[in-house]
């Protein structure tokens, strides 16, 4: 895989100190964590929509506008993808039904 998802990281990390009229994201990150967490709401309801329309290109398009205002998410709380790649292997080749089980433990 390429490193895309930590270059972005890397870039979005360095937004949380710029001034908010330098750019999208230090604009988000100063209007705070409701703000970021309504654009992930907005973004998963359009990636819903596009996925009921059947439409690959739309699909594409919405996901990785979740993903890129995810991605926001963590760097705002100081978490990194690898983070999430790490806990996505974890549960590779467990099954969900085990894995659910072992959250309600």
């Amino acid at each position: 895989m390429n490193d895309t998802l930590e270059r972005l990281s890397e870039v979005l990390h360095a937004r949380k100190s710029a001034d908010p009229d330098s750019s999208y994201v230090a604009k988000l990150y100063a209007k705070g964590l409701d703000a970021i967490l309504k654009k992930i709401g907005e973004e998963a309801t359009e990636t819903i929509m596009a996925a009921k329309d059947g439409d690959p290109e739309k699909i594409l398009y919405e996901v990785a506008d979740l993903w890129f205002h995810t991605l926001v998410l963590l760097a705002q709380q100081d978490l990194q993808p690898a983070q999430v790649l790490a806990e996505l292997e974890r549960r590779f080749g467990l099954s969900g039904l085990e894995e659910k089980a072992r959250r309600a433990e």
